[in-house]
C-alpha cells in the first residue's frame, strides 16, 4: 500500500479514497443483500481488504500496518460506507479498530507481535468486549470479574452487543480486578477466542444483518497474566481514550452513509418520472435534495476541522467535547438523509435491496453505539464545564 501513495498528481487521501471506492464497489456493494440474507459475509473479505493494506491503516509499520493521520483514516471510513452501503460490513470488517488500539498502546511487545500482524493481514479477527447486560453506557459499573490465580487471571461474567463476537479470534475484554469499585477497579485483558469456558450466543438485530453480534459468557476462563494490557486499574482510562477514536470513526461512517442515501435519491430523482417530468424537476423534490446536501456539507466541514485538530495534536478536553457533539450531528445527518431518501424513492424505498432502506434500518445503532446521544451531550457539557 505504501507504494500506491507515490504518485505525485494525487494526494494520499484522494488515492486512498479512490482505492476504497473501487474495492467497495467491486467486492461489497453487489453482495450486501445476499450477505444480509445469509446473516454473515465471507471471511475472505478480510484477506481481500488486507491485501490492499486497508486493515493496517493507522498501525505501526513494524506490526504490518501503515501509520496514518486521522484525516487519512477518515477517508477510508467515509468511502467504505458511501460505496459499500452496509453498516454490517463496516462494523465487522473494521472491528479491530476498536479491539486492537488498547493492545498496541498497552500490550507487551511480545503480545503485539503475537496478535497484531495476523489481524492486519486478515488471518485473524479482533473485537472489543465492554458492554454488559444492564450496564449500557455506565462502564464504571461493569461486573465481569477477573481474579489472579498464579500466572493466570480467571474471568467470570458476561458481555453483550459485541461486534464480531461470534467469530473473533481475539477479544479485548474489560474486567474488574481487585476489590476496588467504580472506574479505578477496571482492567483490560486480551482473551483468545478459543479459551475454555468462553461461550457465545449470536444476537438478531434490526440492522447490521451480516455483522455477527454476540452475547459472551465467561465461566472460569483462564488467561495468562501476560495478557493484561497495562497495569491493573488502568483499563477505564484506556477505554475512554479508545471511545474517542470510535466516536470519530462513527462520525465518518455516518457521513459516508448520508452521502450514499443522497447518491441513490439523486439518481432516482433524475430518472423517475411523475406527471410527465422527472422528480428533480419538481421544486419540492429539489428542495429535499438541497436539504440533504446542507447537512452533508456541514458535517463534512466539521469532521475535517476535528480530524485536523487531532492530527495537530490538539486532543484535549475541548476536542473530546467536540468529538461527542460531532458524533451526534453526523448521526442526525445520516438519520435525516436516510429518511428523506426513502421518501424520495417512495415505494422502492421500502423494498429490501435499496441502499436507503438498509441504511434507514441501521441509523439507530450509530446513534447508540459508542455512547448514546444523551451521554454525548453530558460528556460534552462536562468537558466544556457547562
Amino acid at each position: 500500500m505504501t507504494n500506491a501513495f507515490d504518485a505525485s498528481e494525487m494526494s494520499e487521501r484522494d488515492m486512498l479514497y479512490d482505492m476504497v471506492r473501487r474495492f467497495a464497489t467491486e467486492h461489497i456493494a453487489p453482495h450486501v443483500t445476499a450477505w444480509d440474507d445469509a446473516g454473515e459475509f465471507p471471511r475472505q473479505l478480510y484477506r481481500q481488504a488486507a491485501k490492499l493494506g486497508l486493515l493496517g491503516i493507522g498501525y505501526p509499520q513494524e506490526l504490518g500496518g501503515t501509520p496514518a493521520t486521522h484525516s487519512l483514516r477518515a477517508a477510508l471510513w467515509i468511502a467504505l460506507c458511501r460505496y459499500g452501503g452496509s453498516g454490517g460490513v463496516l462494523a465487522s470488517l473494521l472491528s479491530h479498530n476498536i479491539g486492537l488500539p488498547p493492545v498496541v498502546l498497552l500490550g507487551s511487545q511480545a503480545l503485539n507481535q503475537q496478535v497484531v500482524p495476523d489481524v492486519l493481514a486478515g488471518r485473524k479477527i479482533a473485537a472489543l468486549a465492554i458492554t454488559e447486560p444492564g450496564g449500557g453506557s455506565d462502564v464504571a459499573a461493569l461486573r465481569t470479574r477477573a481474579r489472579r490465580d498464579g500466572d493466570d487471571y480467571v474471568i467470570d461474567g458476561e458481555k453483550t452487543f459485541i461486534t464480531s463476537g461470534v467469530r473473533a479470534d481475539w477479544l479485548t475484554v474489560a474486567v474488574r480486578t481487585g476489590e476496588e469499585k467504580g472506574a479505578s477497579g477496571i482492567s483490560l485483558l486480551l482473551v483468545p477466542g478459543d479459551s475454555a469456558g468462553l461461550s457465545r450466543s449470536p444476537l438478531h438485530k434490526m440492522g447490521w444483518q451480516c455483522s455477527d453480534t454476540a452475547h459472551l459468557f465467561f465461566d472460569g476462563v483462564r488467561v495468562p497474566a501476560s495478557h493484561l494490557l497495562g497495569a491493573e486499574g488502568q483499563g477505564f482510562r484506556a477505554i475512554m481514550q479508545n471511545f474517542n477514536g470510535e466516536r470519530l470513526g462513527i462520525a465518518c461512517a455516518a457521513l459516508g452513509f448520508a452521502q450514499a442515501c443522497y447518491d441513490e435519491a439523486l439518481g432516482w430523482a433524475q430518472q423517475r418520472k411523475t406527471f410527465g417530468v422527472t422528480l428533480n424537476q419538481h421544486q419540492v423534490m429539489r428542495h429535499k435534495l438541497v436539504d440533504m446536501q446542507q447537512r452533508i456539507r456541514s458535517t463534512e466541514a466539521w469532521l475535517h476541522i476535528v480530524a485536523t485538530r487531532a492530527d495537530d495534536g490538539d486532543t484535549g478536553a475541548d476536542w473530546v467535547g467536540e468529538v461527542c457533539v460531532l458524533k451526534n450531528h453526523a448521526t442526525q445527518t445520516m438519520q435525516f438523509c436516510a429518511d428523506t431518501a426513502v421518501q424520495i424513492l417512495g415505494g422502492m424505498g421500502f423494498m429490501r435491496g435499496t441502499v436507503s432502506e438498509r441504511i434507514y434500518r441501521e441509523v439507530k445503532v450509530l446513534t447508540i453505539g459508542g455512547g448514546t446521544e444523551e451521554i454525548m451531550k453530558e460528556l460534552a457539557a462536562s468537558q466544556w464545564r457547562i
